[in-house]
């Protein structure tokens, strides 16, 4: 058997909730919680949403404008599975541009081999984890239409900003399939990724994506398993963690995405560029949302994993 999915590469970017067809806007936070708020945030972006009913806890320079990284390939896996008639058992075949692009771009990789038969799941979790670039290649491409690549991962990018129109993230857009950007077009604010968390834990699918810490997935016309680690560090670290994207590049800085459950309730938070605390500063968001005083040491990664 052979095995894939550890490869080093340089890092870019990379509990079910009631579902809902259109996520309202955040009732904004009474004048007292808005004044109050987690000491000592080092993000120069940063937002806590309690999900269940949709109302902003605390906020950090809420609605400028920031370079997301790979947090954008939570918007890749929710508009696959927001495609009509999705079959998540289809096969895809892994092509060598896929490799290609993550070589000639220095990108997170799942390292999918050329020839590879792998399915819709499967990908979501070699997007999710590893943070795969050549995974959110493969995925634009065949859920994408047009005669080429280029028209095909175009034509993704265009359902990906429809999907953030009708989730009313107004001060996004997405000019990339995964979080590399060529001409700085690719941002978010922290409002609008809570919006965009709080959909994508309403799937069943990606919440059990997105809150394992490591996955092995066979390819299903070779002997050839995947072995892909979570480079969310506070899966398995902070009581209740359920996921959600880590995301690092040059101008976006260090991005995370996360989300907890305590009891019935669901607390999502957002750090946008934090340049040396994002899980420190996490756990106070989230200590400070349910109350509590948590001790984390934080899950390391093996020397294989990607990093993000």
């Amino acid at each position: 058997m052979e095995r894939s999915g550890g490869r080093s590469a340089r890092r870019w970017g990379a509990a079910v909730i009631a579902s809902t067809a259109a996520v309202a806007v955040a009732v904004p936070a009474t004048a007292a919680q808005a004044a109050s708020g987690p000491s000592g945030v080092q993000a120069k972006g940063a937002f806590l949403l309690d999900s269940g009913p949709n109302r902003q806890l605390w906020a950090k320079d809420a609605d400028t404008k920031r370079q997301m990284a790979s947090t954008t390939k939570i918007m890749t896996a929710v508009t696959v599975l927001d495609s009509p008639g999705l079959d998540l058992n289809k096969k895809i075949t892994i092509k060598q541009s896929y490799r290609d692009y993550v070589e000639r771009t220095g990108a997170s990789t799942a390292d999918l081999r050329t020839g590879d038969k792998l399915t819709v799941r499967q990908l979501l979790y070699g997007l999710m984890l590893p943070s795969g670039c050549d995974a959110a290649f493969a995925l634009a491409d065949n859920f994408g239409t047009g005669s080429t690549e280029a028209a095909r991962t175009k034509s993704f990018i265009a359902k990906m900003n429809k999907k953030a129109a009708d989730l009313g993230m107004k001060n996004s857009k997405y000019d990339s399939f995964d979080g590399i950007s060529q001409a700085g077009a690719n941002y978010t604010t922290p409002r609008d990724m809570a919006k965009l968390a709080r959909k994508a834990l309403s799937s069943a699918t990606l919440s059990t994506v997105v809150k394992s810490t490591r996955t092995q997935q066979k390819a299903a016309n070779i002997n050839r398993t995947y072995y892909w680690d979570n480079t969310n560090k506070l899966l398995g670290s902070y009581k209740g963690a359920i996921g959600i994207k880590t995301g690092t590049g040059t101008s976006a800085g260090p991005c995370l995405v996360f989300a907890a459950q305590r009891g019935k309730r669901t607390v999502v938070g957002v750090i946008l560029n934090d340049p040396t605390n994002r899980y420190p500063d996490a756990t106070k968001m989230l200590d400070w949302a349910f109350n509590t005083k948590t001790k984390v040491k934080l899950r390391q990664l093996p020397p294989s994993a990607q990093k993000d």
